[in-house]
This record gives structure tokens, C-alpha cells and sequence, in this order.
């Protein structure tokens, strides 16, 4: 079991340290998303050392389809496969299964879809997506859980919950075999179970207290962001998060922009994930403390400042908008790659903001002053 120690709490917000075989987590912390174990936008292990990245997210389904996870396995897990030194959570698979896989049967034993890349069948369940894992050798491994459609009716998601609860301790016993196994490569893998009820409150307190019972190394909560408001999604979480133990980390999982982490974390969460600000940068969005910009936008063609002034990322402290603007107007990958690391260097950056904000017990005002400085919108 790994040890997490709750530094200070302000209010619900909460900052701790997850010690880790992979080292320590400072949290709260936002996990950059290498799906499959890369950043998308040329960015490479050595540039996120570089912007102050804690933890990389790769996902079990994509590596599996390609290269495998048995090539992986053998080149000596994803660690040493992509140079990477620090943490690695590896998504179970599940979502992508549900929301990639078109085609596809769900029985009690698991679920049976084809292949997005190739169309070859595929059979996955508890025990395979904590093998596949395994043989990824991430620090944290998720748990299989089934990933209900949104909207969907009360008695479809209590008969889905109860599945995941009992895929769940299917895969806290397989885990727990792997974990001994000579030839397992990460044997302190940990295992973090999953939080389902979509938008139903009791349906979520119940599951929470079911997997609370558990004694699983972290909790996540799943089946958000899937097109319920915003204030449904908070109210979920103030709903739920009482109920996950204050002693373990909570996951928000694939959430979100930047004032969703704010509102989030004053609600006792402390990981989380996303894909926005690769796919935003991507797209010529940056984030800065002024709001979302979009350096697409001719207003940026002889802009000489960069991105945001003071910003310290790789694209900030060299270049400026109107080159940025320039090489995005080219399709030169530069632009995309400039605009992924300043977006990320963003995101770890605020983290970095708010674990010291609730350690010096003023988390509120920090809150109040981020979020009224995204809607002001003012880009100096």
C-alpha cells in the first residue's frame, strides 16, 4: 500500500503527498495524457521533466490494440519503453471499450468488441485489463468498470453499478495474484476502484460506501463529463466525496478546464486528467490567467508578445504570438507542439498554485481571484 499523507486541508480542498515505487505525488495534481504513451503534439518524456509534469496517464486499451502490452512487457514495461521515471496511471480500458468499440456485447464474465484500428476481436474483463496492466507496469492501475451511456435510466445504472462493484473485486483479486508473480515487473502495483451512478446521488453515496469498504489504494469517480451541466456534475461530486475515504486519493476522472479543477478541488478532489489542453493546443487554443485565447485569430498576426507575459513555459520565454500564429497558419508542427507544451506548463503550473494556496489555508480567495481573472478575459 502506498502511503498518502494529507499535508493540510482548507475547507474540503485538501493537499497531500502519495508516496509512490515511482516516487512521490504532490497533490492536488493534473495528469498530463500520453494515451498512448506520448503527448500528442511532438512532445517528448524529456520536455515534460521539463514543464513540472508529476504524473503521465497512458491507457490500457490503446496500448494494447498497439504495440501490445506484451511487446511492452518485454522492452521492460512502459517506464523504461518511453523513458519516463516518474508515475504512470494506466486507464483500465473501460471507457474507451464503451465509447470506441461500436459493436460490442457486455456479459457478467466481460466485454466482447472489435478492435478500432483493425477489427479483430477483442474479449476484455476484470482480469484482463488488470493483466494488460500488469504487463504495462504502471505505478496505479485502474479497475475495469462498465461505463453507462448518459443519459440512462435509474434501473439501467443500478444493475451497471452493480456490475462494476463486482468487476471491481474480481480485479482486486487478480491484482492481487499478479502483484506476486515472479516475472511481474511492477509488484507494488496499485489499484484504484471506480465510482459510478451517473447523475443519481444516491446511487453514487451507495456505491461509496460499497467500495469504501474495499481498502483499495485510491477512488476514482468515473461517468462524468459526459454531457450532464456543469452544476450536476458538482453536485455529484459534493455529494459523493463525503462518502470516498478522506484517508486515500480521490480521481476526478477525464475532467476538465481549468475552473472544473478549481470548483472541483474545493470539493475535496485531488487527481485529475484530461485531455483540453493538448487537444485545445492543438487546435491554436492557449490558456492563460485571461482566459481561453485562440492565436488563430488575425488580431495575433504582429503580436510580439508571447503568449502570456511572465509565463515561464518553452513557447513563452522565446516566441511570440505572431510567430506561433504563423506557424500554425503553415501547419508546421512546431506551432502544435509550442502551444501543447505552454497549455500543460498552464495546467501544472495552477496545480502547483493551489497546492500552496491550501497549505497557506487560503484557498477560497486564490479560487475567487483565478476564476474572476478567466472571466475577465483581458489579454493585456
Amino acid at each position: 500500500m502506498a502511503a498518502y499523507t494529507i499535508k493540510n486541508q482548507d475547507g474540503r480542498a485538501k493537499s497531500a503527498v502519495f508516496e509512490t515505487v515511482h516516487g512521490t505525488i504532490e497533490t492536488p495534481v493534473f495528469m498530463n495524457v500520453g494515451t498512448a504513451a506520448a503527448i500528442k503534439g511532438a512532445v517528448a518524456t524529456t520536455d515534460l521533466q521539463e514543464i513540472g509534469t508529476q504524473v503521465e496517464l497512458s491507457n490500457t486499451y490503446h496500448l494494447h490494440v498497439r504495440p501490445g502490452d506484451q511487446v511492452v512487457k518485454e522492452m521492460g514495461g512502459l517506464h523504461k519503453f518511453m523513458v519516463w521515471d516518474k508515475p504512470i496511471l494506466t486507464d483500465s480500458g473501460g471507457f474507451q471499450v464503451f465509447s470506441l468499440a461500436g459493436l460490442r456485447k457486455i456479459k457478467e464474465e466481460g466485454v466482447y468488441f472489435s478492435s478500432h484500428v483493425d477489427g479483430r476481436k477483442i474479449f476484455m474483463g476484470p482480469e484482463e485489463s488488470m493483466q494488460i496492466q500488469s504487463n504495462l507496469a504502471s505505478t496505479i492501475a485502474m479497475a475495469f468498470d462498465e461505463c453507462p451511456p448518459h443519459p440512462a435510466t435509474r434501473d439501467y445504472m443500478q444493475k451497471s453499478v452493480d456490475r462494476t462493484t463486482r468487476w471491481l473485486a474480481r480485479c482486486k483479486k487478480e491484482m492481487a495474484r499478479l502483484n506476486t508473480l515472479p516475472d511481474t515487473i511492477n509488484k507494488e502495483q496499485l489499484l484504484f476502484g471506480i465510482n459510478q451512478g451517473g447523475t443519481f446521488a444516491d446511487i453514487r453515496i451507495a456505491h461509496a460506501k460499497e467500495i469504501s469498504d474495499m481498502e483499495l489504494d485510491g477512488y476514482a469517480l468515473g461517468g462524468l463529463a459526459v454531457g450532464e451541466s456543469h452544476e450536476e456534475m458538482y453536485r455529484i461530486i459534493e455529494a459523493t466525496v463525503p462518502h470516498l475515504p478522506l484517508e486515500k486519493p480521490t480521481y476526478l476522472m477525464g475532467v476538465g478546464t481549468p475552473a472544473n479543477i478549481l470548483e472541483a478541488v474545493d470539493r475535496g478532489v485531488d487527481f485529475f486528467d484530461c485531455v483540453y489542453p493538448t487537444r485545445n493546443g492543438r487546435h491554436g487554443h492557449a490558456y492563460t490567467n485571461f482566459g481561453k485565447i485562440n492565436l488563430l485569430n488575425a488580431r495575433f498576426e504582429r503580436d510580439g508578445k508571447p503568449i502570456e507575459e511572465g509565463c515561464q513555459c518553452p513557447a513563452c520565454k522565446t516566441y511570440s504570438r505572431a510567430y506561433i500564429r504563423h506557424l500554425l497558419k503553415a501547419k508546421e508542427m512546431l506551432g502544435l507542439r509550442l502551444l501543447v507544451l505552454h497549455n500543460l506548463y498552464f495546467y501544472n503550473t495552477m496545480m502547483e498554485e493551489i497546492r500552496s494556496a491550501i497549505r497557506e489555508n487560503r484557498y477560497k480567495s486564490y479560487k475567487k481571484e483565478k476564476l474572476e481573472g478567466f472571466d475577465r478575459g483581458v489579454d493585456g
